[in-house]
């Protein structure tokens, strides 16, 4: 399970763990939390940082993503525990890299962060789709004999 937190959440992590849950810490801009973190900032706080890295991974989680996070103190976190580190806008020096799905297709509508690159541009693909078959439908081109049982 992926659970936000840190040090904040020892004691959870801790507790999922010995039940045989396995858990990735999430550490940085947590979604979840975003209102208390004073919206969707850039996380700096190096001290607090390091140690929920830290104590995620002596609470034992398998991995920690590292979100929203400047790219030397992503890499200096990374170094700093044996477990890996996913990074979401934390720059190259974490162990590996994710992005939202709905991000990468190009699915995103209003404010895109800045970490974000589209490998795509569904959503066009996808308006263009759905409209032609709204059009189709109210035109009754849609469904016609070759998609109806007779």
């Amino acid at each position: 399970m992926k659970l936000e937190g840190g040090a904040d959440q020892a004691e959870v992590i801790k507790a999922l763990v010995g039940a045989g849950i396995p858990v990735m810490a999430h550490v940085g801009l947590r979604p979840q939390s975003v209102h208390t973190l004073g919206g969707y900032k850039v996380q700096r706080d190096e001290e607090r940082l390091m140690a929920d890295a830290a104590s995620a991974q002596t609470a034992g989680a398998f991995g920690i993503v590292l979100e929203c996070i400047p790219a030397k103190l992503a890499e200096k976190m990374t170094k700093s525990v044996d477990i890996p580190t996913i990074g979401i806008g934390a720059g190259a020096g974490c162990d590996g890299q994710v992005l939202v799905l709905h991000d990468l297709l190009g699915l995103t509508t209003g404010y895109v962060p800045k970490f974000v690159k589209p490998y795509a541009d569904l959503k066009t693909a996808i308006v263009d789709a759905a409209t032609r078959f709204r059009d189709d439908v109210r035109s009754g081109t849609f469904p016609a004999e070759g998609q109806s049982f007779q």
